[in-house]
């Protein structure tokens, strides 16, 4: 199974936000949508980075109170793991699992977002998919 069968069955919506937001907004953003990271993207709408929740928790451990108005270009990660639609879940699931992320922004052949993958969802695919093989293995041996 690929990574455009998740987007097929989640949708490709993906939240961003700009990097010279406040951290509060973006906190708020987070907590508006019920999401767990946000891709940030540049004055020309270029994917700079991405913002989880992880990132701001640690950004107000360091600074408290006052980090919250620190833009979130201070704080997103820069070095972006993306993925292609492409890409299998089992490899996705290998990378996100030993790089410790949750959220993979999924790019077209054209280097533009095309959509957000979590590890919520690649657990859900592939929970989906040992079901379905499940079921098939037991079709199999009661029609045999």
């Amino acid at each position: 199974m690929q990574v455009k069968h998740i987007l097929r069955e989640k949708g490709r919506q993906v939240v961003t936000i700009a990097g010279d937001a406040t951290l509060s907004e973006a906190a708020t953003l987070l907590a508006r949508k019920r999401i767990g990271a946000l891709v940030v993207r540049d004055r020309d709408g270029v994917v700079a980075g991405i913002l989880s929740e992880r990132d701001v928790v640690r950004a107000v451990a360091e600074a408290s109170v006052s980090a919250l108005a620190q833009s979130v270009s201070l704080h997103m990660s820069r070095a972006l793991t993306t993925c292609s639609e492409a890409d299998t879940i089992d490899d996705l699931m290998e990378v996100m699992t030993r790089r410790r992320f949750r959220h993979v922004p999924v790019l077209d052949d054209g280097d533009r977002l095309a959509g957000i993958v979590s590890i919520g969802d690649v657990v859900k695919s592939r929970i989906e998919e040992t079901v379905r093989e499940a079921a098939t293995l037991r079709e199999y041996i009661a029609a045999g």
